[in-house]
């Protein structure tokens, strides 16, 4: 038998945190456009959201998809390809164990990928395991098993952990807690062993599509690259070559023929694909735009099919609900909204002044400007990691001014910490503070959002310059901005998600809060047995968090997606990262 066992008994971060209980997202009918047709795409649903116009396909057809902004890499482990943007850009290639519907409720797993369901081998020590099907393999005839499970858990970790040397994981959390990985003889199961005293609640998730790999790398190439997987040197050398190299292989339905990280990916069937539904689309084209202002123009034209983006537009709905031949559904989703402070900033080192910022916006009137036209229902997100519905939120920000645009009380902050507001301008020991960079990607929102923020700012002297960022992974990965506004998406999985935030060693904790007192609460997160355990951890977590004033939550977001009629399984999954693209492999055009 095949025996990896962890080089290092350090206890790395755990992110292992508490639970999202989310609102059921399934088709919602038209959202007020066309295309309620027989080639209507989200037409209304009675029952399960699985079926919403689940028609008969044709043979043939192509389809080009709109992506709302580009991928920052190959792969989605690194900090520059950890977007919702890379993951939609692979949906298809990268296979995953399973994932969420679209109910939020329903969890599905890959019988096409494995032989059966997960296996809990033991809690003490925490031990579970997975077996590869036999006919599942990779598109040039490799079979999928053991070691590629252990190759992409092993690039998804800290180096302190040994077993990757410069793997640069943008969210090492669960995998830090692996101790050891077996593969058994045949290659087909392997079995992770947990570190003593951690434990996993949200294990059956650990190599699905809502992980930071998106699913299952592969490790075969990397022995055709010159590369030893045994070799943690090795490791990170070939984390790096799958981030910078177009992948040539697939696990999924599809594989991508030819493309970039600036226009598009281009993909065809996979002519190896195992899974018992077959893929009946030619082509698909994954576009990425990130100019809002030019998708009902390429509709109109048939430049672009639809499209799931990652930001609401009122403007853009109201357009494409004009359309007859167009369907669009908009409803809450499962990502948040946030403004972030860089920490290491030479003036946002200081948690007075980062308290007196976050004080000074107002959360509850960005949120209404950006999304209450699209969704009036839309409320102040007062919990990071919990939205309001869920039986673990408590309201952190309860007993903090942080988010109510208390300019005063801003103000007398400034005061009691050495700084003086002098002309307008807010000073200490005779120096300007500031001006901050203000960033966040050109969407017309975020952009609104930003001027609403600079407004705010400027009534407690604190001047700031808007920025517009193309690329949102690169800026976050290189901590390129003062204040920065973006989104994080989640699942009905949370486990992972405080740690990939908030704790020092996580590649995704882009302001670099680095608090002890955090570190220690989101570790304790890696001991729970039950998710109400964790939950707790969580909301002590995200109150340290508030009381550091690293993070200020705007709102759980509303999404929207659009399609052309003729196309039918194109159903919008607002509980996942892929959104529509979720379920890819079985798009198609309606058969007559």
């Amino acid at each position: 038998m095949a025996n990896v066992r962890n080089r290092s008994r350090l206890t790395g971060p755990a992110a292992v945190a508490a639970a999202l209980a989310l609102a059921a997202a399934g088709c919602t009918g038209g959202g007020g456009g066309g295309g309620t047709g027989a080639g209507g795409v989200w037409e209304e649903c009675e029952s399960d959201p699985n079926t919403c116009n689940s028609g008969e396909r044709a043979d043939g057809g192509e389809i080009t998809w709109v992506v709302s902004d580009f991928p920052g890499a190959w792969t989605t482990v690194s900090p520059e390809g950890g977007s919702v943007y890379t993951l939609q850009m692979l949906s298809g290639i990268v296979p995953s164990t399973g994932q969420w519907a679209p109910d939020g409720e329903t969890y599905e797993f890959n019988m096409d990928l494995l032989a059966e369901e997960p296996e809990l081998v033991s809690e003490d020590p925490f031990t579970f395991s997975f077996t590869f099907a036999d006919g599942a393999e990779w598109d040039d005839g490799t079979p999928i098993g053991a070691d590629d499970a252990i190759a992409t858990v092993k690039m998804s970790t800290s180096d302190e952990e040994g077993w990757c040397e410069g793997c640069r994981s943008r969210q090492p959390g669960i995998y830090d807690d692996v101790e050891e990985m077996e593969a058994s003889e045949d290659g087909k199961t392997v079995t992770f062993t947990l570190k003593d005293g951690r434990a996993n609640p949200e294990w059956r998730g650990f190599l699905d599509a809502h992980q930071i790999a998106g699913g299952i790398l592969p490790a075969h190439l990397a022995e055709e690259q010159g590369y030893d997987l045994d070799e943690p040197a090795d490791v990170g050398a070939y984390f790096e070559w799958l981030n910078e190299t177009v992948p040539e292989y697939s696990g999924g339905p599809y594989t991508i023929v030819e493309g970039d990280l600036e226009t598009q990916v281009i993909m065809e069937p996979n002519e190896n694909w195992y899974g018992e539904a077959q893929p009946t689309l030619d082509t698909v084209i994954v576009q990425f735009n990130d100019n809002e202002n030019s998708w009902v123009p390429a509709l109109t034209n048939g430049e672009i099919d639809g499209g799931n983006p990652a930001k609401i537009n009122d403007d853009v709905i109201e357009q494409l609900r004009g359309m007859p031949e167009v369907s669009v559904d908009v409803g809450p989703g499962a990502s948040w909204e946030h403004i972030d402070l860089n920490t290491e900033n030479e003036w946002l080192q200081d948690v007075e002044l980062r308290r007196a910022v976050f004080t000074a916006i107002d959360a509850q009137e960005i949120v209404e400007r950006s999304y209450g036209t699209a969704y009036p229902e839309v409320q102040r997100k007062t919990n990071h990691t919990f939205a309001a519905d869920s039986p673990h939120h408590e309201d952190l920000f309860g007993d903090s001014p942080q988010g109510t645009g208390d300019a005063e009380e801003a103000a007398r902050i400034l005061e009691e910490a050495g700084y003086a507001i002098v002309d307008g301008t807010l000073e200490r020991d005779g120096e300007q503070v500031g001006p901050f960079r203000l960033r966040a990607t050109a969407d017309q929102v975020r952009q609104d959002s930003l001027q609403i923020i600079q407004s705010h700012l400027e009534e407690i002297g604190v001047a700031t310059e808007i920025e517009a960022i193309n690329d949102l992974g690169g800026v976050l990965g290189d901590q390129d901005y003062d204040i920065v506004q973006f989104g994080w998406s989640t699942s009905p999985w949370f486990l992972i998600n405080p740690g990939q935030q908030w704790h020092s060693g996580s590649g995704s904790n882009f302001g670099g809060l680095d608090v002890p007192e955090v570190d220690e609460a989101l570790d304790r997160m890696g001991t729970a047995t039950t998710l109400e355990e964790a939950a707790e951890y969580a909301n002590d977590a995200g109150r340290l968090v508030v009381d550091q004033a690293y993070v200020l939550p705007l709102a759980d977001e509303p999404r929207y997606s659009f399609v052309t009629d003729g196309f039918t399984n194109i159903r919008d999954n607002r509980q996942h990262s892929l959104r529509a693209t979720y379920n890819i492999g079985e798009w198609g055009t309606v058969a007559n």
